[in-house]
């Protein structure tokens, strides 16, 4: 299962794969452990009788290892087009539902959102084939089992991910064609996320009628997927009368105009006392001279110890301007949402040249967006 999620955040990490992070979700552990156990304690006991309690219990380790390196070959093919659409990759996430691929910014086109979105499924497709074909080979019984297994699974998700709802690729892809046709990327985004609650629900209604015919844990797990594709499309579809609110709107009418800037060479007890005290603001503008040169946070400089706030200068909680989203009054708020969604702060400079104009956040953006959706 895949979706997008912004707020999935990696626990461990795994390290880099064609310039893309790839870390894990501490919730990964737990349906891993799941696969292992579902897998050697039935699965495979009952498809190749005869071998060992350990012997299966390696079978599913390699297994579900393999499960993991397949999700994470759809996740690349999600990845590794959309930069071809020139969208910015922060990297790919596996957790309890599968695998996140993580975008910043918003998908350039229905084509490219089509062409991202297909990527995956194309990858499932190729794996899911490709082990069918091998086991299709004179192989031992305890590998054959694995591989069959892999190929069937692949192609499994691979038909479950088609479904047309949103946020499933299936959903993606049904967005993408009713945005070329319709022209507008709401009421696609709203139609597709209004299929993906009917399956959510569902599967809901699926899991709750299992749980009394095969066992609570299988009906208990498919409802759980109903809830979280639920979920999802509403999220889906909230984010899409968001960016409806906020479609021709500019950056120079929702940011806060003149905010209060500080030197960087203030020290934190100065930067205490007289500005954070009396404005209370997460981060602050640092400057130097008429040049801005980064974002101060307030919460680092409140964990500095107080015996060395007239020793350190803002300096060493400042967020250089390199890492610091910048925008032009002229830009528009639908893109500055995309972008400061995707930061840890949540906040970026409006700059005119070098020179600072304003601070533009999230909150900026939610006051516009509260009053139009009300």
């Amino acid at each position: 299962m895949r979706a997008t999620l912004n707020g999935m955040q990696s626990t461990f990490r795994l390290g880099r794969f064609a310039g893309i992070d790839i870390g894990v979700n501490w919730s990964w552990l737990v349906i891993f452990g799941l696969i292992v156990w579902t897998l050697s304690q039935s699965v495979f006991p009952n498809q190749n009788p005869g071998h060992s309690d350990n012997t299966y219990l390696l079978m599913g380790a390699i297994a579900a290892i393999a499960f993991f390196a397949s999700l994470l070959g759809h996740e690349l093919g999600h990845a590794v087009q959309a930069r071809r659409e020139g969208m910015q990759i922060e990297g790919i996430t596996l957790w309890l539902f599968g695998g996140v691929a993580k975008f910043r910014g918003l998908f350039p086109s229905a084509g490219a959102e089509f062409r991202i979105a297909i990527a995956g499924p194309l990858v499932s497709l190729v794996l899911g084939g490709l082990f069918l074909l091998i086991a299709r080979a004179s192989l031992p019984s305890t590998v054959d089992g694995v591989i069959w297994w892999l190929g069937f699974i692949n192609l499994l998700l691979l038909a479950f991910n088609l479904l047309p709802a949103l946020p499933l690729d299936g959903g993606r892809i049904l967005r993408s064609a009713l945005w070329h046709f319709k022209g507008n990327f709401a009421p696609a985004t709203r139609l597709a996320a209004g299929i993906g609650r009917g399956f959510g629900y569902l599967l809901i209604a699926g899991g709750i009628a299992l749980a009394f015919v095969e066992g609570i844990f299988s009906g208990v797990w498919l409802a759980f997927i109903g809830l979280f594709l639920l979920q999802a499309a509403h999220a889906e579809a909230s984010r899409a009368r968001t960016r409806g609110v906020l479609t021709d709107r500019r950056v120079g009418a929702l940011m806060t105009p003149n905010p209060v800037s500080v030197d960087i060479d203030t020290t934190i007890g100065a930067f205490m006392e007289h500005v954070a005290w009396p404005r209370l603001h997460a981060t602050y503008p640092v400057v130097d001279g008429s040049r801005v040169v980064g974002l101060l946070v307030r919460r680092c400089a409140q964990e500095i110890p107080r015996s060395e706030w007239d020793t350190r200068s803002v300096s060493v909680c400042t967020i250089p301007l390199e890492r610091v989203p910048q925008f032009r009054e002229e830009d528009p708020a639908e893109r500055v949402l995309a972008t400061l969604t995707a930061t840890r702060t949540g906040r970026g400079v409006v700059l005119d040249g070098e020179r600072l104009v304003g601070v533009i956040s999230l909150s900026d953006l939610a006051r516009a967006v509260e009053p139009r959706q009300a």
